[in-house]
């Protein structure tokens, strides 16, 4: 019986093993924007679809902060696909992508809104700023009743 990574490269399996999935520098910079912003959040709610990674619980709103290459960012550069084991990664980024496109159409079933913040958009701070108001200033789907 072979293993399933025993074909896998020694350094890649290295590099690969090293990534995070929370509390990744995208996130922490898109945390502390917001924050500046003097927005107040919660992480990763475990109770809601995808535990989304910045949930505004009040507001019914929710971010997700993808990595482009993990999530594969339409028309971003760095989505590139390894050429190493190809369709190896391409089941594995098809299922991350059906696992994300999921994820968001429960939490919208639910009443939520969402938002994805792709990794690249990080670079720049005015833009994701504006993007981030405009998502969080937006009528959301508390009622005045409730306020």
């Amino acid at each position: 019986m072979t293993l399933p990574f025993a074909d896998v490269d020694p350094l890649r399996r290295r590099i690969m093993s090293a990534v995070r999935g929370r509390d990744t520098k995208p996130e922490m910079i898109v945390r502390r924007l917001l924050h500046a912003m003097n927005y107040r959040f919660r992480l990763h709610r475990k109770d809601l679809p995808g535990s989304p990674d910045i949930v505004f619980g009040r507001r019914r709103k929710a971010i997700f902060v993808h990595g482009c290459f993990w999530h594969r960012h339409p028309g971003c550069s760095k989505a590139s696909t390894p050429k190493k084991r190809a369709e190896f990664w391409a089941e594995k980024f098809d299922r991350n992508v059906e696992r994300d496109r999921s994820a968001e159409m429960a939490l919208q079933k639910a009443g939520w809104k969402t938002l994805v913040v792709w990794e690249c958009e990080t670079r720049f701070l005015e833009p994701l700023a504006k993007k981030l108001k405009a998502f969080l200033d937006e009528p959301g789907f508390r009622s005045e009743a409730t306020a």
